[in-house]
């Protein structure tokens, strides 16, 4: 069996945890956003879960191409994500109203959470069943982590 070459960065990042807008509002920074240190997010009942890659979905309310950002709302608030003119495939998801899911880099967590997009997806064809599974799958997640 083959085994696969990982460098340093990619053994040091841990995969995307799919998280809440408002839930980064709340979290604690832990370093510099440039390094991507991440946060810490608090779920409740003492528990603590490291977060830097993160898995978010919401609805574009604005697009800002000459500022290379979108503002997106998923249940709890809003968030901006930069660098999407830089996503492959990433145009179609960059209109007003549709419902997509971006994986990033947290850059900041307050006064709104901004990620830097490393991948973003339309999910607006099945918007309103993603819609209504998306709380439920992080709190899944988040539970199997923590």
């Amino acid at each position: 069996m083959y085994k696969m070459a990982t460098t340093t960065v990619e053994r040091k990042r841990p995969p995307p945890v799919k998280i809440l807008s408002g839930q980064l509002r709340t979290a604690e920074s832990r370093g510099t956003a440039d390094i991507g240190d991440g946060c810490v997010i608090k779920l409740g009942r003492g528990r603590l879960l490291l977060v830097s890659l993160v898995w978010m979905q919401g609805t574009v309310l604005e697009v800002q191409l000459d500022r290379n950002t979108v503002l997106l709302m998923d249940e709890t608030g809003t968030f901006a994500v930069q660098g999407v003119n830089n996503i492959p495939k990433g145009k179609p998801c960059l209109s007003q109203g549709k419902y997509v899911m971006v994986m990033g880099v947290i850059q900041a967590v307050s006064p709104e959470p901004v990620i830097r997009a490393v991948k973003m997806a339309d999910l607006s064809e099945l918007a309103a069943h993603h819609r209504q599974m998306w709380k439920l799958e992080v709190e899944d997640l988040q539970q199997v982590l923590a």
